[in-house]
């Protein structure tokens, strides 16, 4: 085969790849904050509002790496997510208002069980499965550029 033809294959499947991350169509994209927890980063979209939130990540197929949404919630409460109409394997963190991690969860694809905090908390961060544990991140530690991710949203 000609090196053009690899060539094309090739962007072919770097296309495909990059559509199953994009959000479904016509889904509002949302702001983007960055993130670091340790000195690893992360890209999160910002869900700051109730359509946002709802939406959250719906229909994904899937997500570049170091790539979540972070939720941003108007006071801090109990909050709890599912995974209706989510085909992807999620983990999720719960933050307090300065962005520690208070408790997290893993949460599986298409699934209606509920997933709480254990305490009041303003913020939640979903990270594809198992990017926290294959970090060694665990609760108590924190996430930096909550506060601008906050701003930015208002």
């Amino acid at each position: 085969m000609p090196k053009r033809c690899f060539r094309l294959a090739a962007i072919g499947a770097c296309a495909a790849a990059l559509q199953l991350a994009l959000p479904p169509a016509g889904h509002t994209q949302s702001a983007v904050a960055t993130l670091t927890v340790r000195f690893f980063q992360i890209t999160a979209e910002v869900a700051d509002t109730p359509a946002l939130r709802t939406r959250g990540l719906m229909g994904r197929q899937s997500l570049p790496p170091s790539h979540g949404m972070l939720f941003i919630f108007e006071q801090p409460q109990q909050h709890c997510f599912w995974m209706r109409n989510t085909p992807l394997p999620l983990t999720i963190a719960f933050l307090d208002d300065e962005g520690r991690i208070s408790s997290m969860a893993d949460m599986q694809p298409l699934s209606e069980a509920t997933h709480c905090s254990q305490v009041p908390v303003r913020y939640a961060l979903e990270m594809e499965q198992g990017w926290f544990a294959k970090r060694g991140i665990q609760p108590g530690e924190m996430i930096r550029g909550i506060a601008p991710a906050a701003a930015a949203g208002r």
